[in-house]
């Protein structure tokens, strides 16, 4: 869906998918950090931009309960 995100914010969707259906759990906003290669203030920016647009859910207080609120195919891949 064009314009529903940025291609930053596409580029962080698609590292929460292929990570939580990796690893079985959504990451960490430390490990967001190692692979973007930025700051925990970025980090946690942009999860609060994401949550912001309707783009993703969280649990206040629960460690890793980030879910994704698009359809999979409107993620984009992981570049």
């Amino acid at each position: 869906m064009k314009d529903r995100y940025t291609p930053l914010q596409g580029r962080y969707l698609a590292f929460i998918h292929y990570y939580t259906k990796l690893h079985g759990r959504a990451p960490a906003e430390a490990d967001m950090e190692g692979y973007f290669k930025v700051t925990p203030p970025t980090v946690h920016q942009m999860v609060l931009r994401l949550e912001a647009r309707g783009l993703i859910s969280r649990t206040p207080g629960e460690n890793r309960s980030i879910r994704i609120l698009l359809p999979a195919e409107e993620i984009p891949d992981l570049k």
